[in-house]
């Protein structure tokens, strides 16, 4: 666990000594800010105190914006060769990939957590469900760690961040919408499974204040799946050195 912790924080780091962190932090909340207080459907115009505005906001910004994150994750350490000095050491596959997984994650929970004034601003502004906020942050979490997972996966297979990042988006492009879009298109058995491997249906259900078993156990699936394959790259990698 403790090499995971010194990869994650490792690479929480580098994000911020490149100004990745920064600009990502800017533009997630100047979207997110903007949609949710200014413009559209914004809180003022819907008269509720809730912020279903920016859930749904965050939820598409947080989509684009993850693929860009981890790009570079494996595919930057393969390409400049830094990931075989990784393999010298006594570190395993799996903590690499669990750690650069972490850091993602972190960036992201900060980020969520620079919103926390838009609750409570909310608060003030009238009575607030706090547990359809509390599943609403819960829901953008899991969404982002799943994304962050498919990410590592698309960097481990190629040593391009411009090809991880279009890999990452595609794939994410299926479980974000494609899945839902065929899910209405057919009936029956085929139609529960596409709609059961749809990111949207979950993260829905969640956001909605419904903390459900079945919602929990696909997102932390495909999460250890992507992961998994992430390793399993890796590994071949290293045997092929």
């Amino acid at each position: 666990m403790r090499q995971i912790i010194i990869i994650a924080k490792r690479e929480l780091q580098a994000f911020f000594d490149s100004l990745v962190a920064y600009i990502m932090l800017a533009a997630f909340l100047g979207f997110s800010g903007f949609f949710t207080w200014l413009y559209g459907a914004d809180v003022f115009l819907r008269n509720q105190a809730d912020l279903q505005t920016f859930f749904g906001i965050a939820y598409w910004t947080l989509f684009f914006f993850i693929p860009a994150l981890t790009m570079k994750m494996l595919a930057e350490e393969k390409k400049t060769g830094t990931i075989e000095l990784l393999f010298t050491k006594a570190i395993t596959d799996w903590q690499i990939v669990f750690g650069k997984f972490l850091a993602c994650l972190a960036l992201v929970f900060i980020a969520l957590l620079f919103t926390v004034p838009y609750y409570l601003t909310v608060w003030k502004l009238g009575p607030v469900d706090h547990g359809a906020v509390f599943c609403g942050y819960l829901g953008l979490i899991m969404m982002s760690a799943t994304y962050i997972s498919i990410g590592i996966f698309a960097s481990s297979v190629t040593n391009n961040q411009i090809v991880a990042f279009l890999f990452s988006l595609f794939a994410g492009m299926f479980f974000h919408i494609l899945f839902d879009v065929l899910a209405r298109s057919f009936t029956g058995g085929l139609a529960e499974t596409l709609s059961y491997l749809s990111v949207s249906s979950h993260y829905d259900s969640i956001s909605r204040g419904v903390i459900d078993s079945k919602d929990i156990i696909y997102f932390l699936s495909v999460i250890f799946m992507a992961l998994f394959l992430s390793e399993v790259s890796l590994a071949k990698r290293n045997l092929q050195s």
